[in-house]
């Protein structure tokens, strides 16, 4: 009887060893699959043809300025080399007249900057240099794996240091605001953190998240009916193996803690996409600015556009949009 209970015991013992590596193993599977659902680019990145015409068909009146900065050669592409050494992509365009005013403008997941020239041509109308990069495995820009705005911070520095270059001024710098949309505002605001030139004024984000791990868990919760654990944490974990950074590292919202920084923030009251509830954090880590003479005074502005889903606030209200980002802008931008 005993070499029979020991015997029972062993299978049962091995029976659960089993079932362990089987969820082990399928846990690893489903990391990996998300880990590269998310982050691998676009089937059609690099059809700028077709993205283009996306882009018309949503905002016909694009056609023509599109047509007519072609036709006076005024939009022009430009590349750089990254330190990794693939070619990055950006278009350019002078203002009508000579001024250090600059906008950069960043894109969102899997879009390129083709989505972002109807906020050029806002910002052309008010008299700004526009440029507008294709982020790390984006549009032309070179990379086999989405950053999701953390890696891209410091592509995004470097663009700064390009527009510095096209549009300085006799003082040797622009003046510059730079304005990104869903993963493109969360990119901008990773840009905070770092040390930036004197050039660098303001930044605006719309509906960017609160870190990628917010914004991931909302995704395995919304498209898989998944918690975080295990999945998310095994992800993040291949992630740090495979490209050097983890989910919870890459969080705007941290970034906007370490100093007092001027910040619109644009946000759709109905993005279920990016979680409307997101901005207020980010609102809300942004310092209080304390002057030498010990004055208080809150560099941000918030703006919650109702009814709006994710990136449409510019759709839905295009003047108010222009109106209040001109407001807040040009008190920073001189």
């Amino acid at each position: 009887m005993v070499g029979k209970a020991s015997s029972v015991k062993k299978k049962v013992a091995m029976a659960v060893v089993a079932v362990l590596a089987v969820l082990l193993l399928a846990t690893f599977g489903a990391a990996w699959y998300m880990l590269d659902y998310a982050l691998a680019p676009a089937a059609d990145a690099r059809d700028m043809a077709g993205r283009y015409e996306r882009m018309y068909s949503e905002y016909p009146y694009m056609r023509h300025w599109v047509d007519s900065m072609r036709s006076a050669k005024a939009l022009r592409d430009t590349f750089i080399v990254m330190p990794d050494g693939l070619r990055h992509h950006a278009v350019y365009a002078r203002a009508g007249r000579a001024t250090a005013r600059t906008a950069v403008l960043v894109h969102g997941y899997k879009d390129s900057h083709a989505g972002m020239l109807p906020l050029a041509k806002m910002y052309a109308g008010m008299g700004y240099n526009i440029l507008l990069p294709d982020l790390h495995a984006h549009g032309l820009s070179e990379g086999s794996a989405i950053q999701m705005g953390w890696l891209d911070r410091e592509d995004v520095i470097r663009w700064i240091s390009v527009a510095d270059s096209l549009f300085a001024d006799s003082t040797g710098h622009a003046r510059m605001v730079v304005h990104g949309v869903s993963m493109g505002a969360a990119t901008t605001m990773n840009v905070v953190g770092e040390s930036l030139p004197p050039s660098v004024k303001c930044f605006v984000e719309d509906c960017g998240y609160t870190s990628v791990w917010d914004e991931f868990s909302c995704q395995l919760a919304d498209q898989f009916s998944l918690p975080p654990f295990p999945v998310l944490y095994v992800a993040s974990a291949l992630c740090k193996l495979r490209y050097g950074w983890t989910f919870g590292e890459a969080s705007p919202v941290s970034r906007l803690r370490l100093k007092a920084t001027p910040m619109l923030f644009i946000h759709g009251s109905s993005d279920d996409y990016v979680p409307s509830a997101m901005v207020f954090p980010l609102y809300n880590a942004n310092p209080v600015h304390v002057s030498p003479d010990g004055g208080k005074r809150r560099f941000n502005g918030i703006w919650i556009t109702p009814g709006s889903a994710h990136a449409c606030s510019f759709h839905d209200y295009p003047c108010e949009y222009a109106d209040r980002v001109r407001a807040f802008v040009e008190e920073f931008v001189d």
